[in-house]
């Protein structure tokens, strides 16, 4: 199977391309409610909730911020949330193989 970000030959069964991570469109895979490294401004809580129910990210912050102004449930949830929240896993780089390092 070939990635269709980047053309590199992957494995058939791959859910991430190896090369540049993109999700494979084929694959469903099982969406977790995780606390991502790209896009965060404090803890990325508001960013994980917005991936996980495929929501704008704004949105989800402006929701979060009246609940927060309303009551202290707003800060105490985000607090538990930024605690119980796994970060999302690190990608490891892959060392470049010698045909990499010919055609890149």
């Amino acid at each position: 199977m070939y990635c269709n970000y980047c053309g590199k030959v992957i494995p058939d069964d791959s859910a991430l391309c190896a090369y540049c991570g993109q999700r494979m469109a084929g694959v469903v895979a099982r969406k977790r409610l995780v606390r991502p490294s790209q896009g965060r401004k404090i803890a990325g809580v508001c960013a994980g909730f917005a991936e996980y129910f495929d929501l704008d990210v704004t949105l989800v912050r402006v929701v979060w911020l009246v609940c927060a102004l309303f009551g202290l449930a707003g800060i105490v949830a985000y607090l538990a949330a930024w605690i119980v929240m796994p970060e999302e896993p690190k990608l490891a780089a892959l060392p470049a193989t010698a045909t990499d390092r010919v055609a890149g």
